[in-house]
């Protein structure tokens, strides 16, 4: 196996020699093994232990076991000890979910501050076919059944051509020391079920399952590519890029067959699970939206507009005052005084200085508002403005308004008010710049 590993290292993971390599080490007999084999070949690696602190004193005893073969290869060990079950309760999330996000925020960090390449892990094939039948029993679509990746990003899985048995093969003929996990031998979670139940029966009727794994993987994920070359082509044509919002020209995608499944790899990665309310979106009426925990996706006319979720709640209005220059927050804008106009445009105003009563006022749109848009006869309510200039819902709700007491002086970016402008009478010009 050494030999087989060193050969799939030259071949695949070339990318990890002369690196600055992060092993995560539990002390099972996979990552000790994984730790024995980086070691043999010279890479440049220190190690990273997480004490859950879910077993007690077998969780103590992994930690000293893991410093232990350390000391003895005068590697760098690094530790961290999580209260996981408080953190669980706290965020009503499930342990397994709670240590992994746990784990990897803390080897991201050491990653970043360290200045480390990659971090490895010792997922091997048996933990690949646990995961897409894991997938597979829950409903997932074709790149949940593609196996564990052997690299995502930064995390690298030297391991992951190598089954279970061979690797107990070659701890055992290498004398490589490692500790049992207890709760690996429990039926409580669904991965150790399948371990020890399912995958065993699927053995019995196939010898030779994981070379068949294998086959089906290679066969899917180059189905995944076909997928992903199809996706991005649409992409460029129905999709369009504005500061942090995606617009989905509903028009031309729906004339696809099948273009939920380019929804599907859209939104998959914005942390979207519901796909028969995002399926129904596509034909329901203006204003529906879906959530995810992180993202927006909002059914607008004949668009879907995919856009951040907001964390703050904006403030209700910000003040300005008389000889202010310069505003920095909420929008970027600049206030001078002029002696005559230049050409007026969306982001630039002039405005009868005297006609104004201080503090000014930046807000966003409230109903019933209503203002005389210039160039126009008559006042108009914003909500018809709006409608009238085709905004959708998230221009509304992203729209700020520039007032003067109740009344609006600039729907800011888009209008002035008639009442404002300069006209042969004003005395005092004041420029106001909207800085995008």
């Amino acid at each position: 196996m050494q030999q087989k590993f060193q050969n799939h290292i030259n071949a695949n993971l070339s990318l990890l020699k002369e690196k600055r390599l992060l092993l995560a080490v539990s002390g099972g007999i996979d990552s000790m093994v994984l730790f024995y084999l980086c070691h043999q070949l010279n890479l440049d690696i220190r190690v990273a232990h997480c004490n859950f602190q879910l077993r007690g004193a077998e969780s103590d005893e992994d930690e000293k076991f893991v410093k232990s073969q350390c000391e003895k290869l005068d590697i760098l060990l690094f530790v961290n000890h999580f209260d996981t079950k408080k953190f669980a309760e706290k965020e009503k999330l499930s342990i397994q979910v709670v240590a992994r996000k746990l784990r990897y925020d803390w080897f991201n960090s050491l990653l970043i501050n360290n200045d480390y390449d990659y971090i490895l892990t010792a997922h091997h094939l048996d933990d690949s076919l646990e995961t897409f039948l894991i997938n597979f029993t829950r409903g997932s679509g074709l790149d949940g059944l593609t196996g564990v990746p052997q690299q995502n990003g930064t995390i690298v899985r030297p391991l992951l051509p190598f089954s279970r048995i061979e690797i107990e093969a070659f701890a055992k003929e290498n004398k490589v020391e490692w500790r049992e996990d207890s709760s690996n031998a429990s039926d409580k979670y669904l991965r150790n079920k399948l371990r020890h139940d399912v995958i065993p029966m699927l053995k019995e009727l196939n010898p030779s399952l994981l070379d068949s794994f294998q086959k089906t993987i290679s066969n899917l994920q180059q189905a995944q590519t076909l997928v992903d070359d199809a996706s991005r082509i649409v992409y460029r044509k129905v999709v369009t890029d504005i500061n942090f919002q995606k617009r989905i020209n509903l028009l031309e995608l729906m004339q696809l067959p099948n273009y939920q499944a380019y929804l599907y790899q859209w939104f998959e990665p914005f942390g979207f699970r519901d796909w028969d309310s995002i399926n129904d979106l596509a034909t329901a009426q203006s204003g529906k939206q879906v959530f995810s925990e992180t993202h927006v996706l909002l059914k607008d006319r004949n668009e879907l507009i995919l856009f951040p979720k907001q964390n703050e709640i904006e403030p209700i209005h910000f003040t300005i005052a008389k000889d202010q220059k310069e505003v920095k927050f909420p929008l970027k804008m600049a206030f001078c005084n002029v002696d005559d106009i230049s050409v007026q445009t969306t982001n630039t105003i002039f405005v009868d200085e005297d006609k104004l009563q201080f503090p000014l006022v930046i807000r966003k749109w409230q109903e019933g508002d209503w203002f005389y848009p210039s160039g126009m006869n008559g006042r108009k309510k914003l909500s018809k403005f709006f409608k009238d200039e085709k905004f959708s819902l998230l221009d509304k709700s992203s729209t700020w308004l520039l007032c003067s007491e109740n009344q609006i002086v600039w729907v800011i970016g888009k209008r002035l008010d008639e009442q404002f402008k300069v006209t042969k009478s004003t005395t005092k010009i004041l420029k106001i710049n909207y800085k995008v």
